[in-house]
């Protein structure tokens, strides 16, 4: 049955007073947010989960997705070090695949700026979670984008082309697609390949009607002519990257996992430190690492602004999207700290679905 909005409502003034309780100040952020500022973060993709609008002052608007951006935008215009922050309120996403998904529910969030101590801020954040959610009996899931970017940089490989697998980290379909061409083992599609042996393939190409100009064209063209010629990723390289993304099972075993790995690639290393020093951090908060689950992908469809510790809670069984949700978000702050930047980890718990579950007061 799902919860009245009254009932979901008072569960989460609960769970922001335990917030609140642990330290952080009560915020509020508008529903109605530019949409530049989320276009300019997640590109053209954003249109497929938000709700959009235009006023005729302010241009085009879209219904709150979350509130990470806009706390992030307030934390970094006018926020102390540190800072503790919770919330509460709607957030809208589209649903074009499953009609019974809720396109409006409430979140609860718990967000923290300090960068004294990263890992010791991880934990904290995951143990307050785990708490709060302890009754339910929820599996939790974590892992580390950090990891996977790390072993993206380390690939001996041109700027381009490890740009392009930054981009679609969050796109496993298209990530291995360009992994499989950039080692050599995909056939250049057709198209390109003439498009390549021709010398000049805009001599007889006619008016230009599109909205590129002929010198962005040109350089298009010889940038895949660059990447053409450039050698492919080394078998032992790409056994590497496939060993990261491998990586699963309870987090001790994994972490000997990535050590081993990283002899191989050591461009991983201060990553496998950083979860080294998190699992160390989490154990000092009561949780036990040998009870926890790691996954080095986990988080790659659905988490995309994270670029670190990403971690969920999840009800075994239940076809229900994650009660409760976070990671680290550093690369968010410098993309919207205009020259700033803080290390920043957070998370959200849906109380409607805590309610659903059988949780509550």
């Amino acid at each position: 049955m799902t919860p009245a909005r009254a009932e979901t409502r008072a569960e989460a003034a609960r769970l922001m007073a335990r917030f609140e309780a642990a330290g952080a100040r009560g915020v509020d952020c508008a529903i109605l947010q530019p949409a530049d500022t989320l276009l300019d973060l997640y590109g053209e993709d954003i249109r497929a989960r938000a709700y959009t609008t235009h006023d005729p002052l302010r241009g085009e608007q879209m219904l709150r997705p979350d509130f990470t951006v806009p706390v992030v935008q307030m934390h970094m215009a006018e926020g102390a070090e540190p800072a503790r922050y919770t919330y509460a309120g709607e957030v809208f996403r589209r649903q074009e695949d499953d009609p019974d998904r809720a396109s409006e529910y409430i979140q609860v969030g718990y967000e923290v700026f300090d960068r004294s101590d990263p890992a010791g801020a991880e934990a904290e954040v995951f143990a307050l979670f785990a708490a709060a959610l302890a009754p339910l009996s929820l599996r939790a899931a974590t892992g580390d984008i950090g990891l996977l970017t790390a072993a993206v940089q380390g690939l001996t490989t041109t700027a381009p082309r490890k740009a392009a697998l930054m981009r679609h980290i969050w796109r496993p379909r298209r990530f291995r697609q360009l992994i499989e061409r950039f080692a050599g083992r995909a056939p250049v599609p057709p198209a390109r390949l003439a498009l390549l042996k021709d010398p000049d393939p805009l001599a007889e190409a006619g008016p230009m009607i599109g909205l590129r100009s002929e010198d962005e064209i040109a350089a298009r063209i010889a940038a895949l002519r660059e990447d053409a010629a450039a050698p492919p990723i080394a078998p032992e390289e790409v056994a590497c990257l496939d060993a990261v993304l491998g990586v699963r099972g309870a987090a001790p075993r994994a972490l000997e996992r990535l050590h081993e790995v990283a002899r191989d690639m050591p461009a991983i290393l201060p990553a496998v430190e950083r979860l080294t020093a998190r699992l160390g951090a989490l154990e000092a908060q009561g949780i036990d690492p040998a009870r926890l689950d790691f996954e080095a992908s986990y988080g790659r469809t659905s988490m995309e602004y994270y670029d670190g510790f990403v971690f969920g809670f999840y009800a075994e069984g239940r076809d229900m999207p994650p009660v409760a949700s976070g990671g680290r978000y550093d690369a968010l702050t410098r993309q919207l700290g205009q020259g700033a930047e803080i290390p920043a980890v957070g998370g959200v718990i849906r109380p409607g679905l805590t309610l659903a579950l059988g949780g509550g007061a």
